[in-house]
């Protein structure tokens, strides 16, 4: 396999080529790409785009810039400066290599050399993919749901469903998150969280095409731990039944809105994608501090 360098980009050309990338990663809608120019202008002045390459090839990139922690309650004048990364690509060809954790990583150093100790994004909850790579292998937390927060959008990946998003927080320095990123803390199970007592509050099964569908009825969000489970692989859904993908959209915005008014937060997050039938849930905790 060919070796993989991640580093910091800051000049025109590497920037024409992150353009490029993001035609490849978000086909069919050009409104979503953000043009070189603009790249260059936040990576000069405390914004950071990370590039990885194999070889000469640009095979995936970051790209954020430094905003405030508008949900404090504090004046905007005392407001805590974070980091916001906006996008996440890796090229088709690459994924499922580790790309894009190392670009995480690659990111969280730069961001905290400028003494900068959280970062926000966000990304689609029924992605489990994302999910995974976010929460379990991570650390982020997430108590923030936001509805249809691009609007319409016309890329592959996005059209056809309501661009609802968790806002995630990324502690970059606390201990949660060192012991995430250094592999220290041993990856929990489904059985184990099943054991904790953890409520499965809404039971999916599958159709005649192996597609897992919503139940009709969701268990009462009680107790301190919740298991919502989402489809493993939301893309086959939208690309096989848009009517079944906006009813997850559905099912799901209902679940995570009312538990997050609840007090619920996201701390972790269940893969099975080994089984059969895989699998996927989201672990919701009950007074967690984000800190920890």
């Amino acid at each position: 396999m060919e070796r993989v360098e991640i580093r910091e980009l800051r000049d025109a050309e590497d920037m024409e080529r992150v353009e490029e990338l993001q035609r490849v990663v978000w086909t069919g809608s050009e409104t979503d790409i953000v043009p070189a120019h603009v790249l260059l202008a936040a990576a000069r002045h405390g914004g950071v785009v990370m590039g990885a390459f194999a070889g000469q090839e640009l095979v995936g990139f970051v790209f954020g810039f430094l905003g405030t922690d508008e949900q404090s309650p504090r004046p905007l004048a005392m407001s805590r400066l974070k980091h916001y990364s906006h996008q996440l690509g890796v090229h088709p060809k690459w994924r499922d290599r580790g790309i894009g954790l190392r670009l995480k990583l690659a990111q969280r150093e730069a961001v905290m050399r400028q003494g900068i100790r959280l970062m926000s994004w966000t990304y689609d909850p029924l992605q489990s993919r994302n999910a995974y790579l976010n929460v379990r292998r991570l650390g982020v937390v997430c108590n923030r749901y936001l509805r249809n927060l691009y609007g319409e959008m016309r890329d592959e990946l996005n059209q056809g469903v309501p661009s609802d998003r968790f806002e995630v927080d990324w502690w970059l320095t606390s201990s949660r998150v060192k012991s995430r990123v250094a592999g220290r803390r041993k990856a929990l199970d489904l059985a184990h969280f099943l054991g904790a007592g953890a409520v499965k509050v809404n039971e999916t099964r599958l159709d005649a095409r192996d597609l897992p569908r919503p139940p009709d009825e969701v268990r009462p969000l009680e107790g301190t731990l919740l298991l919502v489970e989402i489809p493993p692989d939301f893309n086959r859904i939208k690309a096989e039944d848009i009517g079944l993908a906006q009813a997850w959209r559905a099912h799901t915005r209902e679940i995570f809105q009312k538990a997050f008014r609840r007090g619920y937060l996201v701390t972790d997050f269940v893969f099975l994608r080994e089984e059969q039938f895989p699998r996927s849930y989201y672990i919701l905790s009950h007074g967690e501090s984000t800190l920890g």
